[in-house]
Parts: structure tokens; C-alpha cells; sequence
């Protein structure tokens, strides 16, 4: 090798090495996230039942009045209408099946109805009128009066009260998993549920990704507020218990009252008191660690709110919401009804007063 090139070679190596000095940190801050393995999850809100995501499967399989109880029930029960249809399908083909106990009577198992629900036979009537249960989750679907385990209606409401209640969205396999006790029966309906969307795939709100709590502690409106929120979204997951305030679980006022006696403050523990105790907010200027509050529940009114949320950041709030409402979790509250307003805790003179014994150490 002659000096020249050398020279040539050592000024070469030079070159790549000051540009792989340069662009190497490049490289680490824009790396897409699908080669680096670090890929996040997305938080943004989805819409588990947003019209026209079926397939052309789902249009061709399914009866179009099946089809728009699925969707019906789904959305109002906050389910995926995908979900509910593939156990449709896999149960009885949508009602189509001539088997024993899907049009009348029962099956081998005790089944019966279009969802197949376990029920129990009570003098040989198959209507059972309200407040009685088939299982434990009969609904008038059609607002007739009658929780009848054979009517489409009813029996697609009571199969989505059961998989919201067991963790569907969620945990949807989990769900599917306490409906019929078989993981290969929560393969096949999952497998079912993909191909009747349009995408492919079984929505999950990202409420399901502990990953996405962080940012919405990082953006709380202060250090105390985030303390707060880290507080209540670590108890997602767990039962509703009426009058609970954990550890194993909470009623909707519990969790809010144990989430902010954690961080050194005091306030009501019931909703009925925790309403007229924080200061008064107008909706669309809540914020994370604000309370919005619902006329529901027994003995409740317009003055005297029944259920409680907070806050975790604008248009979401973490809530335990009832014992046959599925675990506590972190759902969205501007399209819910009966609202009856929102307030803030934090801006009580009494609080603010322990705020600053806490900043002062």
C-alpha cells in the first residue's frame, strides 16, 4: 500500500467517524419507534362503535336487525359491537340455529336464547318480569316490560351488561373468558369479532394501557394534583363496593376521598356531601383532580347528584361507577347524560388551608 493511499484511508475513516459523531444523536431522537422497540402506545380517544367500520362479512352475515342491536346495545353499554356480534354468531349464528333452547326451552346446558344465557326455570316460564334475572343480567331491550332471555333485544343488552361488567373493553378476553369458560371458545370469538371489522382488529380504549396514565399525571395542573391522579388511576382495575375505600376496593365517592386523604388533604366522603363542598365549575373549564358529579342512584335529583367522577384530564375521569358496571376504570363523561355539574375541591377554604401547612413542610 503506497503512502498515498494511506493518506487516503486514514482521512476516509476519519470522515465516517466525525459524520457518525454528528449523526448518531440524530439518529437516536428520530428513530421510528417500530426499529428502536420502543413503540408507544396511541392515547387518544377511540371510538369503539363508529358507524360504517363493519366489514363486507359482517353486512353479508348478519340480520340486519341483529346488526343494529349490536350496535345499539354495544354503544349504550359501552362495549364493541364487533364483540357482541361474534358471540351472536358463535352462540347461534345469530338466532338463525334451529337447536334446542335457542327459539324455546333449554339446551343440554341449561342455555337458552340467543346469546345462550344459563338460566334457571322457574315455574317452566321463560319470561321472567323485572327485577327477576336469567344469570343475573336480564334487561328490557325493546321496553316492553319483560326480560325475555328468547327476544333479540333483550338478550343482546344482557349479554353486553355481562361483558362490561367481567372487563370488557378493556380486557375483552377476560370478559369472553367468564361468559363461556374455554380459551379456545375466546379464541374463536375473537378470531369472528376481527373479520366483522372493516380493520380488522377489536377496539380497546387506551385507558387499557398503564402506559398512558404517565401522561396524564405529567400534565396535571401541579405536583399535588398529580399525586392525586397517581393515586386513583393505581386502584383501576378493582371492584366497585359499596361504601368501599379500599384497599381491595370503592364506591365513586371512596375513591376520590381516599385519593385525596393520601395526599394530606380532607373532604366529604359521600357524594351527597362532596357536592356542595367544592367551589362550582363551568363545564369546559374542569380540569384534572375536579369532581363531575351525575343525577343517578337512588334518592337523587338535579340538587342532590347520586354518582361522582374525577377528573383526569378535560372530557375523561376515573370513576367506580356501580357493582354491575365492570371494574374501575377511566372513562370518557362529556357524552353521558344527566350531569349535573362539576366542582373543585382544591379552591375550598379549607383545603386551601392544608395546602399551604403541606408546602410549608
Amino acid at each position: 500500500m503506497t503512502p498515498r493511499v494511506r493518506i487516503a484511508l486514514i482521512i476516509g475513516v476519519a470522515g465516517v467517524l466525525l459524520t457518525a459523531v454528528i449523526v448518531a444523536p440524530m439518529v437516536m431522537t428520530t428513530i421510528p419507534s417500530f426499529i428502536s422497540g420502543s413503540e408507544l402506545p396511541d392515547c387518544r380517544e377511540v371510538n369503539l362503535n363508529a358507524d360504517g367500520d363493519e366489514s363486507e362479512t359482517a353486512g353479508s352475515d348478519i340480520p340486519t336487525e341483529y346488526m343494529e342491536l349490536y350496535r345499539k346495545h354495544g354503544k349504550e353499554i359501552g362495549v364493541p359491537w364487533n364483540v357482541l356480534a361474534a358471540v351472536g354468531k358463535r352462540e347461534t349464528d345469530h338466532g338463525r340455529s334451529r337447536l334446542k333452547g335457542v327459539q324455546s326451552s333449554t339446551n343440554y346446558a341449561g342455555a337458552a336464547g340467543p346469546m345462550q344465557f344459563l338460566i334457571s326455570t322457574w315455574g317452566g316460564k321463560s319470561k321472567i318480569k323485572i327485577p327477576s334475572t336469567f344469570n343475573g343480567y336480564a334487561s328490557d331491550g325493546d321496553g316492553d316490560g319483560w326480560a325475555d332471555v328468547y327476544n333479540p333485544a333483550d338478550a343482546i343488552l344482557g349479554a353486553a351488561k355481562m361483558l362490561k361488567r367481567n372487563g370488557a373493553p378493556e380486557n375483552v378476553r377476560r370478559a369472553l373468558f367468564v361468559y363461556n369458560r374455554a380459551w379456545w371458545y375466546v379464541d374463536q370469538v375473537m378470531e369472528i369479532a376481527k373479520r366483522y371489522a372493516k380493520d380488522g382488529t377489536i377496539k380497546t380504549p387506551p385507558e387499557a394501557e398503564a402506559a398512558c396514565d404517565d401522561p396524564l399525571i405529567q400534565a396535571a395542573p401541579s405536583e399535588l394534583v398529580g399525586k392525586i391522579l397517581d393515586y386513583a388511576l393505581a386502584q383501576r382495575g378493582k371492584p366497585y363496593i359499596w361504601g368501599g375505600t379500599g384497599p381491595d376496593g370503592y364506591d365513586c365517592s371512596g375513591i376520590i376521598y381516599m385519593a385525596y386523604r393520601q395526599a394530606g388533604l380532607s373532604i366529604p366522603r359521600t357524594t351527597f356531601v362532596q357536592w356542595p363542598f367544592g367551589k362550582r365549575i363551568a363545564a369546559g373549564e374542569e380540569q384534572a383532580g375536579d369532581l363531575v358529579f351525575f343525577n343517578a342512584g337512588p334518592g337523587t335529583g338535579p340538587d342532590r347528584p347520586g354518582h361522582v367522577g374525577m377528573v383526569v384530564s378535560p372530557g375523561k375521569m376515573i370513576e367506580a361507577r356501580c357493582t354491575m358496571c365492570g371494574p374501575i376504570k377511566v372513562t370518557t363523561y362529556r357524552n353521558r347524560d344527566k350531569i349535573v355539574g362539576y366542582t373543585r375541591p382544591l379552591a375550598h377554604p379549607d383545603v386551601i388551608e392544608e395546602i399551604k401547612r403541606i408546602e410549608q413542610g
